[in-house]
């Protein structure tokens, strides 16, 4: 008899779940319905795929993207799982193939696009077959105040309506605020669903804000970060096609092998691309956010954000598709005050993406994203801890020091800058009187006597507070003018250039009542390279590597991914503890019945070699 220990164990090749994981699992098969709101990495898909194995009829998983759908159907047959998904990208044959074994009831999983469900020929077969469940991935795609929101995934709820019997509905996401997961329930008509939030933290990422001098110089940044991970396989985010395609070509040039992504790229070009870094034809990507949503690449070992992303769910949800396996894996976020004013030209000319809206909820909309990059502005420009900022915007309480994020290894010294902060915050506030609101640059040049022609044409040299901070030295004076906008004194508006202004906050600074505390670097605050990167891999590197290779020959002889065979993590158990037997292999975890019987043999048979060679 199937339980759902027996189901992880023989098909997934694990011995144990996941925190949240059978708690969903239970209700599932209890009939309930559930939301789960589980971090990338997480575990979200063994929730509803184990208790598809055991319930009577199929599982319809709506999924948003054909790649992702893919994917999942790729690993799941490998894993032994009868899984099909209905797309585009299926010849005539594979099509009708895939409804046949629908029909016969041979599938267990059926992934489909939300533009499908309502069509005539997805309407009648799922009329005609009992259907256990339906299963929402990314349900965040579900409301307008989500990052991705798409206007198909409202018909859900009409699919789910028009069915001779409702089944459960399950609903995952990774990020979700209180207001998005009231729309999924809501929306979904879930039925007191059991809505569980695992936790956001993912503690194998290091979280790196990087503030390279200038713009010009982020370039010369990444090839830093990507010399130091030479032959790790990473992604990384731009926000706009031109600089997507710029970066790609200048890589090439330097030698990198590396594919660009974005929607400006024929439908061709997009898949092949896509799939040569997928099974690690090439280790980099340059992509915007049109590329990763779902990805199931687990051997990402960084993400690198080119641009600040304009909301902390995007970049949350972009940069952890790093260590999806569960090894270390960095997410650097290089930062530049132009990323603003370009972040603001996107929301203002977004309009076209909300056709569908009211000119009162675009206008909501509109408001909602500067709100949100506002947000994205204070966490570049935080000294404080970067996971407990994360953590604490998804309202999750965490510790103040990670210890494992680059605030945090900074080695700056916490000192009181209360005098410092009253001084910035008065020369706003005088600026303001004069009806003058300015930038950053500004500011700083106002506070250090700068004889520019704009403090001259506006006669700023008039205020009390010019030159009130020359003697502080210009990087120190900016970064502490950027750390009181990460604390909420300052906030940076929105306009053709962004200005600074005085919230609620800043009064009791001014006024003594509240003390200011900064952590300033005396010296240049250090780099990732001297943060202690953390190795991919840490014992038997030897045979690691030879594992690789078996799994690489496996991969490109079944024209699958490289992970899809196993992911990093369970290569490394393998190398740690070399199993000599078919039942001390089943105890490594990722290693299930069919996956053993598939492919064990070979590493077997590798890790013999490597005892003989050691041996002799």
């Amino acid at each position: 008899m199937m339980t759902p220990q027996s189901v992880l164990r023989d098909y997934f090749g694990y011995s144990t779940f996941r925190g949240g994981q059978e708690t969903l699992i239970r209700h599932i098969l209890a009939g309930g319905d559930v939301l789960g709101i589980m971090p990338t990495g997480a575990g979200k898909s063994v929730c509803y795929q184990v208790p598809a194995m055991m319930m009577q009829g199929m599982t319809i998983v709506v999924s948003p993207l054909i790649s992702l759908m893919q994917d999942q159907v790729t690993a799941l047959r490998a894993a032994g799982i009868p899984a099909e998904c209905l797309n585009s990208n299926l010849t005539q044959a594979e099509y009708f193939a895939a409804l046949d074994a629908v029909r016969a009831g041979e599938v267990k999983l059926l992934y489909a696009a939300p533009e499908r469900l309502l069509t005539d020929a997805f309407l009648s077969l799922a009329q005609q077959i009992p259907i256990a469940m339906v299963a929402v991935d990314e349900a965040h795609c579900l409301s307008q105040w989500g990052q991705d929101f798409r206007p198909h995934y409202l018909e859900i709820a009409d699919f789910l309506a028009k069915l001779p019997r409702r089944p459960v509905v399950a609903a995952f996401t990774a990020t979700a605020t209180q207001t998005v997961r009231d729309d999924i329930r809501r929306l979904l008509g879930l039925r007191d669903p059991l809505e569980l939030v695992t936790g956001f933290d993912r503690e194998n990422l290091r979280w790196i804000v990087e503030r390279p001098e200038r713009p010009s110089k982020k370039y010369d940044a990444l090839l830093r970060i990507l010399r130091e991970r030479k032959g790790k396989s990473g992604i990384i985010y731009c926000l706009t096609r031109k600089t997507t395609d710029e970066v790609c070509e200048k890589l090439r040039a330097d030698g990198f092998s590396c594919v660009n992504y974005h929607a400006g790229l024929s439908a061709e070009e997009r898949a092949a691309h896509q799939d040569a870094f997928i099974r690690d034809e090439v280790p980099l990507i340059t992509a915007t956010n049109a590329f990763g949503m779902g990805i199931d690449k687990s051997n990402v070992s960084f993400v690198v954000h080119y641009n600040m992303p304009k909301s902390m769910e995007a970049y949350y949800q972009e940069a952890g598709r790093a260590g999806r396996d569960g090894m270390p894996a960095d997410c650097i976020l290089l930062y530049s005050g132009q990323d603003i004013r370009l972040n603001q030209f996107l929301i203002e000319h977004s309009d076209s993406e909300n056709e569908r809206l009211s000119p009162e909820q675009r206008e909501a909309v509109r408001q909602r994203d500067v709100e949100r990059l506002n947000v994205m502005v204070r966490y570049c420009n935080l000294t404080d801890c970067l996971r407990h900022d994360i953590l604490r915007y998804f309202g999750e309480d965490s510790p103040r020091h990670c210890g494992n994020c680059s605030s945090c290894l900074s080695g700056a010294e916490t000192a009181d800058a209360t005098l410092e902060a009253q001084k910035i915050l008065s020369c706003v506030y005088r600026m303001d009187q004069r009806g003058v609101h300015g930038g950053v640059r500004l500011l700083c040049d106002t506070l250090q006597a700068k004889e520019t022609r704009q403090i001259t044409a506006l006669r700023l040299s008039e205020l009390t507070t010019y030159g009130i901070m020359r003697d502080t030295p210009r990087k120190t004076l900016e970064q502490m003018v950027n750390i009181l906008i990460s604390r909420g004194f300052l906030n940076v508006e929105s306009g053709m250039y962004p200005t600074l202004a005085l919230t609620a906050r800043a009064n009791p600074v001014l006024r003594g009542q509240e003390r200011v505390e900064m952590a300033l670097p005396a010296q240049r605050q250090k780099q990732p390279e001297t943060l202690g990167a953390v190795p991919e891999f840490t014992g038997g590197e030897a045979l690691f590597e030879r594992l690789k290779k078996v799994r690489s020959r496996l991969a490109a002889k079944e024209y699958v991914p490289p992970y899809i065979i196993f992911n990093n993590a369970t290569l490394q158990a393998m190398s740690e503890r070399m199993p000599a037997t078919e039942s001390a292999m089943l105890e490594i975890p990722g290693v299930g019945r069919h996956k053993m019987e598939k492919y064990g043999d070979a590493f077997l048979q590798a890790i013999r070699d490597y005892r003989a060679e050691q041996a002799g």
